[in-house]
């Protein structure tokens, strides 16, 4: 028997392999595949405002490529002394793609912007938009946040983006300096993942 496949619409790595540690648990069985596993098509420019907008995009592109069911998330850090930025623009806030050290340059920017800001005033949170897409048409959008504040220094080897320079709510070190486990069990993916868990098994099995 052929092991049920859905396409998680992303070709970051560290991603991938935090979403495929989530998933396959609360799915056994399921085949979790990348941008990476499937023929290359044309990604879509995300272009909506809103986390679950851009979500939706990736999400449709993909279904449409492949007909497996399709997983994308958008995902962001919202601050509280910023007005909610930098949000959707999260990964493109310093200007500086990813592949040229796009993440170093983020939190760079990040700190100097709040270098003034007091420790009682650097809340923020991190918010997920997972979306499903199937072939017959169905959509569902889960959304997932983990509140925390802002460090004053990078802490910690582990985790990807603003990990950091991020401390969950309760938590006394940055969310890369926790273990997998503690980490998916509070992430904002996480708990986006399990809301949509059951909707990507009933796709499955239709």
């Amino acid at each position: 028997m052929t092991s049920p496949q859905v396409v998680l619409a992303s070709n970051n790595a560290k991603k991938l392999a935090e979403l495929r540690r989530i998933l396959e648990p609360l799915i056994p069985g399921i085949v979790v595949l990348g941008l990476s596993d499937v023929a290359d098509y044309p990604e879509p420019p995300e272009t909506e405002p809103t986390f679950e907008g851009n979500a939706l995009i990736k999400a449709r592109a993909a279904v449409t490529a492949t007909g497996l069911p399709a997983l994308a998330d958008d995902s962001g850090l919202c601050v509280d002394a910023l007005n909610g930025m930098p949000g959707v623009l999260s990964a493109r806030w310093s200007g500086v793609a990813k592949a040229d050290g796009g993440d170093s340059a983020n939190n760079a920017l990040l700190l100097s912007q709040l270098s003034d800001v007091p420790d009682d005033r650097r809340g923020a949170r991190f918010v997920c938009a997972m979306a499903l897409c199937a072939a017959d048409g169905t959509e569902i959008i889960q959304r997932g946040e983990m509140t925390g504040h802002i460090l004053r220094a990078e802490q910690g080897e582990g985790g990807f983006g603003y990990d950091p320079l991020f401390a969950a709510t309760g938590f006394d070190v940055s969310t890369a300096e926790l273990i997998p486990a503690d980490k998916d069990a509070i992430s904002h993916r996480g708990r986006a993942l399990a809301a949509i868990a059951p909707a990507v098994r009933d796709a499955l099995t239709r």
